[in-house]
């Protein structure tokens, strides 16, 4: 028996698609995955020490670790026009004065190897920040502890009923610029496993999203345990953003994405270069 230990974000959409991995509802041959879950900034680092075989990461974080890991071509969270969202207490200013009043403020983010904080400092490098847990940031908008914040996950859906207003959309910022769909994390398998193992590691994955996919019911269900207060309707909707054709395999304009954000974070000066950029794919 092969031991493979995964670790994932405990949110609705990563417990929507590794689901039938975690019940084994798919066979698996002889390997066997224990469930590790932890919030996507913890996971970043924790990839960054290696200690993790299959981990979900942000594509941002990614940039630093590909010397040691490979990405799934299964399993990404990518925003199609939507992304992570910048919120602050006020309405929003002009458009047009959009890109100098945030130079002008600190912004609470999740973490600085998130994509939400790299397409942030794409599109406005001079805004400063302060680092907050992502499910506190509202409230630390809130109580004026920062200027505005960097709504991830399901906050992108309920600022709103805090009284919060939507200053950008990044995703929709992100298409504007290049007309790609705007990745926002991936899930990644350290290359000293070998590319057997690798393979057979990417089929399980794919295999659990396309059961979840196929048996939405049940699967929702599931993930409602992992909504943080979201009713049936929201958790529907967050997972319809962010399970999707992408989730079961980036395909071409997935991977393209992938490339030129962070080429664009390259040229930037904000992530190192990548020489061996590659998506471990299940057989067909």
């Amino acid at each position: 028996m092969t031991l493979i230990h995964v670790a994932h974000s405990p949110d609705a959409d990563d417990a929507f698609m590794f689901w039938a991995m975690a019940k084994g509802l798919i066979p698996t041959g002889d390997r066997r995955y224990v469930h590790e879950l932890a919030d996507i900034e913890s996971l970043n680092r924790r990839a960054l020490a290696g200690e993790l075989e299959v981990t979900a990461v942000s594509l941002h974080a990614y940039a630093h670790l590909a010397d040691r890991y490979a990405l799934l071509a299964h399993g990404a969270s990518i925003g199609d026009r939507y992304g992570p969202r910048v919120v602050a207490r006020t309405p929003p200013p002009a458009p047009a004065d959009l890109h100098g009043a945030l130079a002008r403020m600190t912004v609470a983010v999740p973490g600085e190897l998130t994509t939400a904080f790299l397409t942030l400092k794409l599109y406005q490098p001079g805004c400063r920040h302060v680092i907050v847990p992502f499910d506190q940031i509202e409230d630390v908008v809130l109580a004026g502890g920062a200027d505005a914040g960097l709504l991830i996950h399901e906050g992108q859906l309920t600022f709103g009923d805090r009284g919060l207003h939507l200053w950008l959309d990044l995703g929709e910022w992100w298409f504007g610029e290049t007309g790609l769909p705007l990745p926002l994390g991936g899930n990644v398998v350290r290359r000293d496993l070998g590319p057997a193992l690798m393979q057979d590691i990417a089929r399980d994955l794919k295999a659990s999203i396309e059961y979840g996919l196929a048996h939405r019911a049940a699967a929702l269900t599931h993930a409602q345990g992992y909504g943080r207060g979201l009713d049936a309707d929201r958790i529907d909707r967050f997972i319809a953003m962010y399970v999707n054709d992408y989730t079961v395999d980036y395909g071409p304009r997935g991977r393209e994405a992938v490339r030129v954000l962070l080429d664009r974070g390259v040229k930037a000066g904000l992530v190192p270069p990548i020489r061996d950029l590659v998506f471990i794919a299940a057989e067909p």
